[in-house]
């Protein structure tokens, strides 16, 4: 897993204002808790859209 660090610090820093001495100690995993990683239900994942797509397909009517 590779991290994007500038845009972690920049989230870490600014969005929760930490000092950087308490931003580089913490763990990548407490900044990614920090942040609302894994807080909620997974994202959709393509197999479940797919399955959806198929019981709810979109249907057009025409107009005239």
């Amino acid at each position: 897993m590779r991290f994007d660090w500038p845009a972690l610090m920049r989230a870490g820093l600014i969005g929760l204002h930490l000092k950087p001495a308490e931003f580089w100690a913490l763990s990548p995993a407490e900044l990614l808790m920090m942040l609302g990683h894994g807080s909620g239900p997974a994202p959709m994942g393509r197999a479940r859209l797919d399955e959806l797509s198929r019981a709810f397909p979109d249907v057009h009517e025409r107009q005239e």
